[in-house]
């Protein structure tokens, strides 16, 4: 695929400037035609490895694009004109140029909801099924606020996991850094010293030395057997039983497996609550939240869940069967569905996950700093004790 830049005139005689994905000139010329556009010029630019680069969007830029469109829709401006002064003043180059592209297929005749679709890479199934709601339900400004505050819920979410896990990988990454600097440079400097002792080394000593020695000789296939690894893993991990394997594996994980557990069933009925909220049927939301549930082991029992509904079952029972939802979990969404008000439970579940997540990240961020500065007192000191008992044994190996 490529991307294309087109400059077409309207019905009314308006030039229109935009870029347009697509595998070869006469896809646009058709799509621009189809629109009622007549076309002035159109020129190939960049592959569709930039354009998807470019397109990068994040969460709190939607975000702030959102809040504010639903500002101006509350307010009466018009939706086009909205998307005109949200284009203007937008920081974000990558989302300004998706606004004008969305701003131009809407001109053309195209809904909102459609427009966005056109750009997933920036427009989730998600955002564009419960615009696709507001169109019909006339409760625009409302349902763009819904998706606002949803979208700074995960963002928030995403924030707290993510600053559990950097934390402690980069000091684990800069023990491993120092370690390997002491095994090669230091300690063969502190061998030469002590060769000419002409006596036995200590045992700690000893095993430093020799494994300094062990790592010079194979570092370079130490680097290679690593760097294999971490690409046959990848490659698994982009096929469907690769990542269903990783992503079940993730939940196992000591401590921290639980942390992820509980964000994703966070995600999960915040998402669902949501989209009943605004007013997305039941198997479609089934649906939605299956992509963006973001574990394969959640969204392959969503799938069950779904296929179960769509056959005259309830939520509930398909979800007690799937065995990854606490009995909490199943008991609330099952009174929620004979209240009719699921929407409600699914929220209250949500704020009770996001409340143990952030709780359990407080209390792995207190446990966890004393425990690495230990590793690293430990880890680092011993190597530096290591090669300092020869020394502090001068006199036995002199005499």
């Amino acid at each position: 695929m490529s991307l294309y830049k087109y400059i077409v005139k309207s019905k009314e005689g308006k030039t229109i400037q935009g870029t347009m994905d697509s595998q070869n000139e006469g896809e646009v010329v058709n799509e621009l035609r189809g629109r009622g556009f007549m076309i002035v010029e159109i020129n190939k630019s960049k592959s569709v490895k930039a354009v998807q680069t470019r397109r990068k969007i994040g969460l709190e830029d939607l975000v702030t694009f959102t809040r504010q469109m639903a500002t101006m829709i509350d307010a009466g401006l018009p939706l086009l004109q909205s998307l005109r002064i949200m284009s203007e003043q937008m920081d974000n180059v990558n989302l300004r140029s998706v606004i004008n592209q969305v701003s131009d297929e809407i001109e053309g005749g195209s809904s909102f909801s459609d427009a966005l679709m056109r750009h997933p890479k920036a427009f989730d199934r998600l955002y564009c099924a419960m615009i696709r709601v507001g169109e019909a339900s006339g409760m625009f400004a409302e349902i763009l606020q819904k998706i606002a505050t949803y979208m700074e819920e995960e963002a928030k979410l995403r924030r707290k996991v993510k600053s559990a896990m950097v934390y402690p990988a980069v000091v684990s990454g800069m023990a491993l850094l120092i370690v390997t600097f002491l095994l090669i440079k230091v300690i063969p400097t502190f061998k030469e010293i002590y060769s000419g002792f002409g006596a036995a080394l200590p045992t700690p000593t000893l095993v430093v030395v020799t494994l300094s020695e062990w790592i010079q000789s194979y570092i370079l296939l130490i680097i290679i057997i690593v760097t294999g690894i971490f690409l046959m893993c990848r490659a698994f991990y982009k096929t469907e039983p690769g990542r269903l394997f990783f992503d079940r594996l993730q939940f196992k994980i000591p401590i921290f497996g639980n942390i992820f557990k509980k964000a994703s069933l966070s995600r999960f009925t915040k998402t669902f609550g949501t989209l009943i909220a605004s007013g997305v049927p039941m198997v479609q939301s089934m649906e939605i939240v299956q992509s963006v549930a973001g574990n394969a082991t959640v969204e392959y029992a969503l799938r069950e869940v779904s296929k179960k509904i769509i056959a005259g079952e309830g939520v509930a029972p398909p979800l007690a069967e799937a065995k990854i939802f606490p009995p909490m979990v199943v008991r609330m969404i099952d009174v929620g569905e004979r209240t009719g008000k699921l929407d409600v439970m699914l929220q209250k579940i949500s704020e009770f996950y996001d409340d143990q997540v952030n709780n359990a990240i407080n209390a792995l961020t207190s446990l966890i700093e004393p425990m690495l500065i230990a590793f690293l007192g430990i880890v680092v000191g011993g190597i530096v004790i290591a090669m300092f008992l020869p020394i502090l044994k001068l006199a036995t190996i002199v005499n």
